[in-house]
């Protein structure tokens, strides 16, 4: 009786088997473990080529878009601005600004990074990056890289409101605390697991990080030093409008970089990040074109190229989670809302913004920022990335609380960085040094 009793359950046994074998459902076998993430070589690639394209956003883009709009005077003044604050932050941001943005913060994480990674310590060639918890398929050190890049354009950004006036000394300083003090915790906040980010606030590659940051900062900094000797009275127009159109046109194609690489892979959400981008810019140039031309009876270059980069402001923090018809409702929008507060705003508050960084990148991050609770989509980016017209109304206020948070910490560390330089070696330049120029005046050299 044993004996059979062992055979009937060894059958079954046996039978149960071939039955798992056929029907995998039936199987009780674990689960398996996820694959581990390696290194992509294709991802690789396309981060690095995006980090050069964001670095040639700045040198030459942003040079040249800001020094064909000065007088012939300060041409040279303006360019060495975004080339020196290419080397300064990049140095800045190497000893401590990477290490406060994106490692962990601790008991501080919600605000504030750590300094695991000053001077880039324990870096090492095979470590790939890890981003509040995710690890990407690329080495940290391309990552560094590629935020280094929005490190530095962030505050190059800033000089277009203090053109023509600001002590090179005073700016030089500016640069390496602002991005200390102001860039790296909002970076933190947004994209390493800071309190924005957490929130649900949606900025794909720096809407909030980067443009209303820089936006508002201008407007700070436009306020603190005060208008242009002869402004309103003397003749201030561009002196070169043709680099400022090549400028343009380096930033609208490095743009690609700064939105599709901020997918950090070759993947189709690059993809669309990248027609995002491009629609937006078009849609943008063509909104500003129309309201000049109608307003003020014909359309400019200044106007159309101005245009443009508001579109890739706006669409900045949008790219990775929205349609191209999306793109464009954004584009346009900026288009025209920074058209107006470019030329009538700025003249209603009495504050000479000189090359529109506020006007621009804060009115056009502020856009875009609101306008990505609108029109994200989760069949883009994914179902924790879904906006007004996909169902979640509630979107819209989340991204008004990053905007507000933003606006609230950069206005006012910045006013506090200003105010302390210009009570310890000053911020302006004097009169006389004003009106001959500060090419001569702080460099010795001047354009023939």
């Amino acid at each position: 009786m044993k004996t059979s009793n062992k055979a009937l359950i060894g059958l079954g046994l046996a039978l149960l088997g071939a039955v798992a074998l056929i029907d995998p459902a039936m199987a009780q076998d674990a689960p398996a473990a996820a694959p581990a993430v390696t290194l992509d070589k294709g991802d690789n690639a396309w981060v690095m080529t995006s980090t050069a394209l964001v670095l040639m956003m700045t040198i030459p883009g942003l040079a040249l878009f800001y020094g064909g709009m000065v007088r012939k005077k300060n041409v040279l003044s303006t360019v060495m601005q975004s080339f020196a604050t290419c080397a300064i932050v990049s140095i800045v941001w190497m000893v401590l600004g990477y290490s406060l943005a994106f490692t962990p913060g601790g008991d501080l994480n919600a605000y504030l990074g750590g300094f695991s990674r000053l001077f880039l310590n324990g870096m090492g060639v095979a470590d790939l990056a890890t981003v509040n918890g995710t690890t990407l398929t690329i080495p940290e050190s391309t990552f560094m890289m590629f935020q280094a890049t929005f490190a530095i354009i962030t505050p190059a950004l800033i000089t277009g409101a203090f053109a023509d006036r600001m002590k090179f000394s005073a700016m030089c300083v500016f640069m390496a605390l602002w991005s200390i003090v102001v860039y790296s915790p909002i970076a933190h906040w947004v994209w390493a697991g800071g309190f924005l980010g957490s929130l649900g606030v949606l900025d794909y590659a720096g809407g909030t990080v980067v443009h209303i940051n820089a936006g508002v900062a201008g407007l700070v900094a436009a306020i603190v030093m005060g208008k242009r000797v002869g402004y309103g009275k003397d003749v201030m127009a561009p002196h070169n409008l043709v680099y400022s159109l090549i400028g343009a046109s380096l930033l609208w194609v490095g743009w690609f970089g700064f939105n599709a690489g901020s997918a950090v892979a070759a993947d189709g959400r690059a993809g669309m990040a990248f027609a995002a981008t491009h629609m937006a810019a078009a849609a943008a140039a063509l909104g500003w074109m129309l309201a000049e031309w109608m307003i003020k009876g014909k359309p400019s270059v200044l106007g159309v190229i101005s245009g443009a980069v508001a579109g890739l402001v706006a669409v900045t923090p949008a790219a990775g989670f929205v349609l191209p018809t999306g793109a464009v409702a954004i584009g346009l929008a900026a288009g025209v809302i920074c058209f107006w507060s470019a030329t009538s705003l700025k003249h209603m508050l009495g504050i000479d913004d000189s090359l529109d960084a506020f006007g621009v990148h804060g009115v056009g991050g502020l856009v875009g920022a609101v306008l990505t609770g609108v029109f994200a989509v989760g069949a883009v980016g994914g179902d924790a990335a879904k906006g007004l017209i996909d169902g979640n109304p509630g979107q819209v206020l989340i991204q008004i609380e990053g905007c507000l948070a933003t606006v609230i910490w950069s206005g006012v560390a910045t006013l506090v960085l200003l105010k302390l330089i210009d009570w310890t070696i000053g911020l302006r330049v004097d009169q006389e040094t004003e009106r001959e120029g500060l090419d001569l005046a702080l460099h010795g050299e001047t354009v023939p």
